[in-house]
């Protein structure tokens, strides 16, 4: 699914996509200059390995995924301080994109499944 930036107004425009398990579900908005306010829940479950057993779990998810995406190229504004910011030289947001790129991020970090995460210390 793809929105085109310039038509996302100061009304919340609503989405919702799934991958699998997964849910995405939240709103593009309008904040300022070229900047597109994405504020979104990522919720479900992935299918991982744990890092210290290596057996099979799901990993529940339910997380809270806000940024900005620029229609362009991003110069930091002062004002702004530091703030997250998804560049799109395309004019568009891609949906389905942003949500595999969360999984991937997800993925990438340290899980373990239910019965190694009472374990506080091993070596490696």
């Amino acid at each position: 699914m793809k929105v085109m930036l310039r038509k996302v107004t100061k009304t919340p425009l609503d989405f919702e996509q799934s991958l699998d398990k997964i849910t995405f579900k939240g709103y593009l908005e309008y904040h300022s200059g070229k900047l597109i306010l994405l504020k979104a829940r990522l919720f479900g479950t992935i299918p991982r390995e744990c890092d210290v057993c290596a057996e099979a779990f799901e990993l529940e998810v339910d997380e809270d995924v806000e940024f900005f995406i620029s229609d362009g190229l991003y110069k930091k504004d002062e004002n702004n301080g530091e703030i997250d910011v998804v560049e799109s030289f395309d004019g568009f947001a891609d949906i389905d994109e942003i949500l595999r790129s969360e999984i991937e991020l997800i993925k990438n970090d340290y899980h373990s499944c239910g019965s190694c995460k009472d374990i506080e210390e091993f070596e490696f």
